[in-house]
């Protein structure tokens, strides 16, 4: 049993490892609950209902300065990194439905079918590729490039440029404790918003058929976008556009390989294939939760008052396993249907990208269990190691044999 007398350390390795356990337990005893990332203290939602509604309450906002009149990051930033801390995934409308109108045309489902062919062909020379190996890091060598590929061929990201992004990613990712996040706040981060804008200069010289482009077309055009704003769009975009999807097909081949019987059935019933990505974004999902929004007024939930100005959490992982909702939410089952799960979020933020997202993953997996039926893990699963990052369910690597 854990002792939900104290706060919940949500960076805590045994967290990491066992969140399911946590979850189940929290979900049930205490749903609403105080939990601290690294120095932050915030409160977790872990019920369904709970989750959803907060996501749509008026009186919760992503903007913290709107709430307590500080800064919008709890912590202090150096100035050089201000753009990135001015994300659409931080601002509350209406700015946030005029930025996100901005990209919504290059996300809706219409033009993301356009790209599936690309996507398609471009898995098969992926695993063309591998095909000479006994067995390879799947995540690195398969689950990565397909969506680095895509997001740089959307933004019109030249493919020398995209691993910069990725090295900063894993910067941003695995920086922010110790020393480690003095060095990416005060050297890292500034650099990457240096290499913004002189990535935006370039494209402003060299304008094409792309969502960079258009954006910055949008803002000299009708002066919709500051500088700083089209410098976090872009930040949000290259590195948002990928992360998930890494990690959504890491996860999903992961779960299908310690449930054979459902791998097996995927098989014989490839038309599955819809039902299988939502009950892995259910079972597995990668992103645990959302950023924190922030409450304008004192909020009291199943007993408990959330005080004004306090950052609230929603636990996806927890909600999507919450009884009151999802039948046996333990079994792992590719048809299930409906399928109500928080993997993309919900409300006016929910996840821009799901529609690629889900293309990709889709593609992915059934390419690689149709050309590798022997497709095995390579290491005792016990070996697998998971990433010490809050808010996520993600591993190191995911060494396969075929």
């Amino acid at each position: 049993m854990i002792d939900l007398t104290k706060s919940v350390n949500l960076s805590g390795t045994d967290f990491i490892n066992n969140k399911y356990q946590y979850y189940e337990q929290i979900r049930e005893e205490r749903p609403v609950h105080r939990a601290k990332i690294s120095v932050l203290t915030v409160y977790t939602l872990a019920r369904h209902e709970d989750c959803s509604n907060i996501l749509k309450d008026p009186r919760v906002l992503r903007n913290r300065s709107t709430v307590t009149g500080g800064s919008r990051f709890p912590i202090p930033m150096p100035k050089s990194i201000k753009p990135l801390m001015e994300s659409m995934i931080q601002e509350d409308d209406p700015n946030h439905r005029r930025l996100r109108e901005l990209v919504r045309r290059g996300f809706r489902p219409q033009a993301i079918a356009q790209l599936e062919a690309r996507i398609d062909a471009y898995s098969h020379e992926l695993l063309d590729s591998l095909t000479q190996q006994s067995q390879f890091d799947l995540q690195s060598q398969y689950a990565l490039p397909i969506p680095v590929m895509m997001i740089s061929e959307m933004m019109g990201v030249s493919k020398t440029a995209m691993p910069t992004f990725q090295k900063v990613f894993g910067v941003v990712t695995s920086g922010f404790t110790g020393w480690r996040m003095f060095r990416t706040l005060f050297f890292d981060l500034p650099d990457t918003v240096k290499y913004v804008r002189e990535l935006i200069r370039q494209k402003r010289e060299n304008p094409a058929d792309d969502i960079l482009t258009g954006l910055i077309e949008a803002e000299d055009d009708g002066d919709r976008l500051t500088e700083d704003e089209l410098v976090a769009m872009v930040f949000l975009l290259i590195i948002a556009g990928y992360e998930t999807t890494v990690h959504l097909i890491t996860n999903g081949v992961l779960t299908l390989l310690d449930h054979p019987d459902q791998l097996d059935r995927l098989r014989s019933e490839p038309a599955l294939i819809d039902t299988a990505v939502e009950e892995i974004l259910r079972h597995r999902g990668p992103v645990q939760t959302t950023k924190p929004g922030y409450a304008t007024e004192d909020i009291e939930l199943h007993g408990v008052t959330i005080p004004r100005g306090k950052p609230i959490m929603p636990l996806f992982g927890a909600a999507n396993h919450d009884p009151r909702v999802f039948d046996n939410p333990g079994t792992f089952d590719i048809a299930r249907t409906p399928n109500r799960h928080l993997g993309f979020g919900h409300g006016v933020h929910f996840c821009l990208g799901a529609h690629l997202a889900r293309a990709e993953t889709r593609l992915a997996l059934l390419n690689l269990i149709e050309r590798f039926p022997d497709l095995h893990l390579a290491v005792d699963r016990s070996r697998l190691v998971l990433q010490r990052m809050p808010g996520w369910h993600r591993y190191d690597g995911l060494p396969v044999g075929i």
